[in-house]
């Protein structure tokens, strides 16, 4: 091994880290910001453990939200620590991942509508799906 390439990859995922600093700051003062403003008891509303039902509104909200996987995980652990069940956390973070639908006018234009819509509607379902498999391999339902 180089020492140079060492030293060089060192500098740069230390760059990376400084880097994403902020990102993890701020995430962490809006889930906070959101765990003050909206009580436990409205996600117990919103997500019913029904196996379906959960994985559909997990995705629907992965899908409309706009971030990066980092973010994804902490919100889906406090999504876990506030009592949403497995299978809504894992459709919302798989969904967050794959589905842009921020994105989908940028998407359209650049690599075509009808592939953009196909793409992320296939994502959206394949949410559901691997939200429901995880779950079941994990035994968790």
């Amino acid at each position: 091994m180089n020492k140079s390439k060492i030293v060089s990859a060192l500098i740069k995922s230390g760059r990376a880290l400084f880097n994403s600093v902020p990102l993890i700051f701020g995430t962490v003062l809006l889930i906070s910001l959101f765990i003050k403003l909206v009580p436990p008891s409205f996600y117990l509303k919103i997500f019913t453990n029904n196996v379906l039902f959960d994985s559909f509104i997990g995705s629907l909200v992965g899908s409309v939200s706009a971030g990066t996987p980092l973010t994804s995980y902490l919100i889906g652990g406090e999504l876990l620590k506030g009592g949403v069940g497995l299978i809504a956390v894992t459709a919302f973070i798989v969904a967050w991942v794959t589905v842009g639908i921020v994105q989908l006018p940028a998407e359209s234009m650049v690599l075509g509508k009808k592939f953009a819509l196909i793409r992320n509607l296939l994502s959206f379902i394949f949410a559901i799906i691997v939200a429901i498999l995880t779950v079941l391999i994990l035994g968790a339902i």
